[in-house]
């Protein structure tokens, strides 16, 4: 199995690569940042068919690039042995508090709108979009994603658990958990509490050998965040009281 992550645009958002047949099948994305052609080249390499995009949120470091990637897998996809087949529309995954910067990046991201028209990039809305809801399983490429809304970051925050036979169980945290940190909540629809609450009722209880894949910085586990970072440290003394 392939899970690869790309740290691009300045903010060195992780786009992540899943392909459970490793190179030269069909493949997942999560979350595409502003730089496409890093992606698009990355597919290429490993030969993959992008099958599915999965978005964990709407901010325009994690969706300024799902147009272009899509609409380019749609014209021509790769598939098993380098062959060039022509494709049907790529499926785009985001919950509906959060559709509307998807549909909207430039006029949703405030001043980072000039980077994406300076960069040329596309963003007509991509042909198939479709709401998550909280506990929806998500299907592509032979996997199955489960979506947990985390709201916090912003008001559709999602994360993806991704269940690997034989393999710890892997979360897709978007920028809801990162390793000592979690997300900042100072942006519109940003809460705290919120981000609080959804932590410890649907990620704390988690095992501690799930696999932690963040938007941005390393790979970390819920056992190592429960011990060592500060936000879940101070979470679980909350919940002792």
């Amino acid at each position: 199995m392939l899970i690869e992550g790309l740290p691009l645009w300045p903010a060195e958002t992780n786009a992540w690569i899943v392909a459970p047949s490793g190179a030269g099948g069909e493949c997942v994305l999560i979350d595409a940042p502003p730089d496409p052609p890093a992606i698009l080249g990355r597919l290429r390499h490993h030969e993959l068919w992008l099958v599915a995009l999965l978005s964990t949120h709407g901010h325009v470091d994690h969706v300024g690039g799902i147009s272009s990637v899509v609409h380019a897998s749609e014209v021509v996809a790769v598939g098993p042995g380098g062959s060039s087949e022509a494709a049907g529309p790529v499926p785009v995954h985001i919950h509906d508090a959060d559709r509307h910067m998807l549909l909207d990046p430039i006029g949703s991201s405030g001043g980072f709108g000039r980077y994406l028209e300076a960069a040329g990039l596309d963003l007509r809305p991509p042909e198939l979009i479709h709401g998550l809801d909280d506990g929806e399983r998500v299907s592509g490429a032979g996997m199955t994603f489960t979506a947990i809304h985390t709201p916090g970051h912003t008001k559709g925050s999602v994360c993806f658990l991704l269940d690997v036979e034989g393999q710890p169980t892997v979360l897709f945290s978007g920028d809801h958990l990162f390793q000592g940190s979690i997300g900042r909540t100072d942006l519109p629809g940003g809460s705290f509490e919120e981000l609080m609450a959804s932590m410890a009722e649907k990620i704390l209880p988690m095992d501690d050998d799930v696999r932690v894949l963040p938007g941005h910085g390393g790979v970390t586990t819920i056992g190592q965040e429960r011990r060592f970072n500060p936000f879940l440290l101070e979470l679980q003394q909350d919940q002792r009281r």
